[in-house]
């Protein structure tokens, strides 16, 4: 990945905090859901309940997409990512993730480690990016594959 690409996909990470996760549930139809997310690099990590349909889904297929963007009042300003990823239940990282998330949230002083046997940490590891620019252009978008190498 070039790297003023790779760095401009890192500001934007590094700019926002929320992002849309779509699933495929078992019946085909994608499922939507807004997270809050930390990440390393371009690895992203999220929680989600054990028991929610989100979980149900990745457990069935792992293959997600996502957006991270955020709401501009000049159209020409609109920049963010989309990434198909692979998703990767992860509780090893729990604490890890959790220092990432507060790194996100500054507001909370002591962001508290989520209880595993609730929860699960999902792992993203991106397949492929597009980085959108609407300042270059209408539509813009830089579209790239992703090795082992250009994640962290």
């Amino acid at each position: 990945m070039e790297n003023s690409l790779k760095q401009k996909a890192l500001s934007i990470l590094g700019d926002n905090r929320i992002m849309s996760v779509a699933t495929i549930r078992p019946d085909g139809w994608p499922q939507n859901t807004t997270v809050g997310f930390g990440n390393s690099g371009l690895t992203l990590y999220f929680v989600c309940d054990r028991g929610s349909q989100k979980a149900a889904n990745l457990a069935h297929d792992n293959r997600v997409s996502v957006t991270i963007d955020h709401d501009v009042t000049d159209m020409h300003s609109i920049e963010g990512l989309s990434m198909a990823a692979h998703a990767f239940v992860d509780e090893s990282s729990m604490e890890n993730a959790a220092a990432l998330m507060a790194q996100k949230y500054p507001g909370v002083i002591d962001f508290p480690v989520p209880d595993p046997s609730q929860v699960h940490l999902v792992r993203l590891v991106p397949k492929v990016i597009s980085v959108i620019d609407y300042s270059k252009g209408f539509g813009h978008a830089d579209t790239v594959e992703i090795g082992p190498d250009d994640l962290s």
